[in-house]
């Protein structure tokens, strides 16, 4: 995630810089096309492009909405995860009188999850916090972080016994673990759902297009100066068609994506740190880019 507001537009621009380099070009064969051989059937009607346009920018609006709303429920229930995190070492540190190996375990738990997520190998993290005797039991399991959350719930069933805990406070616990799966739910529904096809692949086309037609419709009232505007204008439905795409990744491994990483070291940090065991430092930003 871009937090540099510097970085961000030098990167947005650097992304944009091959379309603006296309754009420019063809609107220079436009211009030389129309100027020099007076190609007369370049005079095209300003209406059709400005309704075109007016229709492209209605409905880039929409799908950049709709892939802002997944990229923000992703970060809320990113939320959710961290804040439950947190109640979960509390709740090992009062209610079951303080119990380091849980501590760790959830520690892994957001490991697991981003690398679920974001499908990339996350093990080591993994193995580097987890119990041995919960690491051999989610060997050979596919959803990794809901078998975490299974031994969770048997570490803390067992602990409650061996310490003759009221069930009425062991549930307080479990509920934790219920809203941290159902918080994972919906981390896997946005990933499992992609953005429809009819918002994620046409507004690119009809950018595409328009950006053809516009320097055609320019060419007569900005002559030699038809780059210049139209250029413009075609970098900015470029740009748009760009930020939707990049929103509507939430877990894509871009400048763009969620800082689960981040996310991740500093839920592992507080649980640590939460039982009296040395933390690692916190990830710092680098050039402009949270991961």
């Amino acid at each position: 995630m871009i937090v540099n507001r510097r970085i961000g537009l030098w990167i947005l621009m650097r992304e944009s810089l091959l379309s603006l380099v296309l754009l420019a070009a063809w609107d220079i064969v436009v211009v030389v096309m129309f100027q020099i051989y007076h190609q007369d059937w370049m005079e095209q009607p300003t209406l059709p492009i400005s309704l075109i346009g007016s229709a492209l920018v209605l409905f880039m609006s929409f799908r950049n909405n709709t892939a802002y709303n997944r990229w923000w429920e992703a970060r809320t229930l990113w939320g959710a995860v961290t804040n439950n995190s947190r109640s979960f070492g509390r709740q090992v540190g009062t209610i079951l009188q303080g119990c380091p190996e849980l501590a760790r375990a959830m520690a892994a738990y957001p490991h697991a999850l981003r690398g679920a997520l974001g499908r990339t190998d996350t093990m080591e993290d993994v193995r580097r916090l987890l119990p041995e005797d919960m690491l051999r039991g989610i060997e050979g399991h596919v959803n990794i972080p809901a078998a975490i959350l299974f031994q969770l719930g048997r570490g803390v069933d067992a602990r409650a016994r061996m310490l003759g805990i009221d069930g009425a406070l062991q549930g307080q616990i479990d509920r934790i673990l219920s809203d941290l799966s159902n918080a994972q739910g919906g981390l896997e529904r946005i990933r499992n759902t992609p953005l429809a096809i009819q918002f994620s692949v046409l507004p690119k086309l009809v950018a595409a297009v328009f950006c053809i037609i516009l320097p055609l419709s320019m060419v007569q009232t900005l002559g030699w100066i038809t780059p210049l505007g139209s250029s413009l204008v075609g970098l900015l439905f470029v740009a748009l068609d760009k930020i939707g795409s990049d929103l509507q990744e939430p877990f894509a491994s871009t400048p763009h994506g969620m800082p689960m990483r981040t996310i991740a070291r500093t839920i592992e940090i507080d649980l640590l740190q939460s039982c009296g065991e040395e933390a690692p430092p916190s990830l710092a930003p680098v050039r402009g880019v949270q991961s």
